[in-house]
């Protein structure tokens, strides 16, 4: 029981890592100073970070579409707030948001029986 309930938590675990390294990621790779992708990564590096340790807290799968929703953002923010044009900030904001949507979907799927169990 303990090492499923504890591969459970690494889902949740990334999304936090994920959420915090957005949200340092200004000051880490130096475009801090570029206003709209360093608000942006703080302001979405929290909600992640915040979404991952509500769920580590307690399962919900409304946690999961909303950090879909907030990958999915991240992703497309560069075109969408008009700095994709950033040589550092673009790329970290299109992985970062891609990773975070994908964890998310996984847990959906999964939370909907998508995965099978192989018998014998």
């Amino acid at each position: 029981m303990y090492g499923t309930w504890r591969k459970e938590l690494i889902p949740d675990v990334l999304n936090l890592l994920l959420g915090v390294g957005l949200f340092i990621s200004p000051w880490l790779l130096g475009f801090s100073n570029e206003r709209t992708p360093s608000w942006n990564a703080w302001a979405s590096g929290l909600v992640i970070a915040a979404l991952a340790l509500a769920a580590l807290t307690a399962f919900a799968e409304w946690e999961e579409w909303i950090a879909l929703a907030v990958g999915v953002w991240v992703t497309l923010s560069p075109w969408f707030v008009k700095f994709s044009n950033s040589a550092t900030a673009m790329p970290v904001h299109v992985v970062a948001g891609t990773l975070v949507a994908l964890i998310a979907a996984v847990r959906i799927w999964y939370a909907h029986g998508g995965h099978t169990q192989a018998t014998a």
